[in-house]
């Protein structure tokens, strides 16, 4: 049989390629960068461990933990210092810890009297017409207030999205807040009932969820994969034309300045969806327009890793991070204390905050370039957490497209993806733009879009590997190409 051509070596495509392959079923993985893992980046130096991307992922599917053991990598996975658990939100300029149980919430400084009243009464709110799309701010007024608006969600939204509440849809950007309401009415009756149904489903919420990483960060993950794939992956390989003919798929890609065709019995796009604009779709000689995917806004975000002389910072950086509300009026979107949550972040002594600027609240922020960047992160530290010193480490790594936004009217682009689905039989989307922003929904996406594809191709019998384990397609020939080792790696990929 031909293999399975994946485009795009993000977490997505690289996780789905590795569940085929392990099922008997060739995979060619077309990436037109120089590394594996998208986004995913760690960097070490002078002692430092700097996260470009992500940060952390969230167990939130046993599917996720199934990958490391699969692996071989849960002797390296480290889950996150149970001490660290603090979350601050930033309030009249300062860090006020988010209550962690339901009798803090009442004493907590962080609301007021009446926006703790409105808590209460919540369980009164009425639904909107089931056609009504409300963005998450209109979601969020209804049930809660202004003040949780912009004190609770606003950070919340630009921690987890970089993104603007007003502008994102609840439904698909938040779906099982949506579904809560649809089933319970209320959210607090929601999150107290629905703990029952994530327990069947082996499934825990994302404020449970254990957050994992390894001891040199998360590109330990992708390398891993990327070693497994091997020669299946075929880098500085950008695919310019996808098209479906009678007996297959046929995927053109450019390879050192030529056209090289390969045949593949079903494609997986896992690239971001503004790379789908510049191939060409073609189904039964007829095209396909899609281009309406590069319409989805990315908005650009910066990562800022600053170290310090433990000393040098006053707060006592015991938690998570903090998030900052855009009625703060502050630059930086918020800070993961990254040296709290892991080990070998740091030099003994010092410690390490990654900060983010941009997004949707302010694009321009997120390309100012690496001197702005870091002056204005520092500014803030210095109000925020009491900095007094200079920064003894500093890696700044800038996203034009960081994050797609799941804006109010997203379902357009989830409906185009169906139609080409069922328009096109063994083509398949999977990715942070289909199934969820973060890792673990891009890990578990790829798991998913495993079974879509398996079902496709009828769970065929497959060929023996190749001496030395490589499985391999049985088209055309595909070149080699000169530096596709997988190792650590610095520049930007796909998502």
């Amino acid at each position: 049989m031909n293999s399975v051509a994946i485009i795009g070596a993000g977490i997505t495509g690289l996780t789905a390629a590795f569940y085929l392959k392990r099922k008997g079923i060739p995979v060619t993985v077309y990436e037109a960068g120089g590394h594996v893992g998208g986004v995913i980046q760690s960097v070490r130096r002078d002692g430092y461990l700097a996260e470009c991307g992500p940060n952390s992922a969230l167990e939130t599917s046993p599917k996720i933990a199934d990958l490391v053991r699969d692996l071989g990598l849960e002797s390296r996975r480290w889950y996150s210092d149970p001490a660290a658990e603090n979350r601050y939100i930033v309030r009249g300029g300062k860090p006020v810890l988010v209550p962690g149980k339901p009798q803090q919430f009442f004493t907590s400084p962080l609301f007021s009297a009446s926006a703790k009243f409105n808590l209460l009464t919540e369980i009164f709110t009425r639904r909107p017409p089931g056609d009504v799309e409300e963005s998450v701010a209109q979601f969020v007024l209804r049930h809660l207030g202004q003040e949780f608006l912009d004190y609770a969600i606003n950070p919340l939204v630009a921690g987890i999205y970089a993104g603007d509440p007003a502008r994102l849809s609840v439904r698909h950007a938040f779906p099982r807040l949506l579904a809560l309401e649809q089933k319970y009415r209320s959210l607090i009756l929601g999150q107290i009932l629905g703990a029952r149904e994530r327990k069947r489903r082996q499934e825990v919420s994302k404020q449970e969820a254990r957050k994992l990483s390894f001891d040199e960060g998360l590109q330990v993950l992708t390398d891993t994969l990327g070693e497994n794939l091997g020669r299946d992956v075929h880098y500085r390989c950008p695919v310019t034309a996808i098209e479906k003919k009678p007996n297959g798929w046929v995927v053109t890609s450019r390879v050192k300045g030529t056209n090289v065709q390969t045949e593949h019995d079903a494609v997986l796009f896992t690239s971001p969806a503004y790379v789908a604009p510049e191939i060409r779709l073609i189904a039964e000689g007829r095209p396909i327009d899609w281009s309406a995917l590069g319409d989805i806004k990315y908005p650009p975000v910066a990562s800022v890793v600053l170290g310090f002389r433990r000393e040098d910072v006053v707060h006592p950086l015991n938690g998570f991070g903090m998030l900052i509300p855009a009625v703060e009026r502050f630059c930086i979107l918020g800070a993961i204390f990254s040296s709290s949550l892991f080990p070998n972040r740091a030099p003994q002594g010092h410690v390490t905050v990654t900060c983010y600027l941009g997004g949707t609240r302010a694009p321009e922020l997120g390309l100012v370039g690496e001197d702005k960047a870091v002056e204005l992160t520092l500014k803030d530290l210095s109000a925020i957490l009491g900095l007094r010193g200079q920064p003894t480490f500093r890696h700044y790594f800038a996203f034009p497209k960081a994050i797609p936004q799941y804006e109010v009217g997203y379902g357009r682009f989830k409906q185009l993806m169906d139609d080409i689905e069922r328009q096109a039989p063994g083509f398949f989307f999977a990715g942070h733009y289909r199934d969820g922003i973060s890792l673990g929904d891009s890990i578990v996406s790829g798991c998913n879009a495993v079974e879509r594809v398996v079902k496709c191709l009828g769970n065929p019998v497959p060929a023996p590997p190749p001496e030395g384990g490589k499985t391999r397609g049985t088209a055309r020939p595909f070149p080699s190409l000169e530096g596709s080792g997988v190792g650590p790696s610095s520049g930007p990929g796909s998502a």
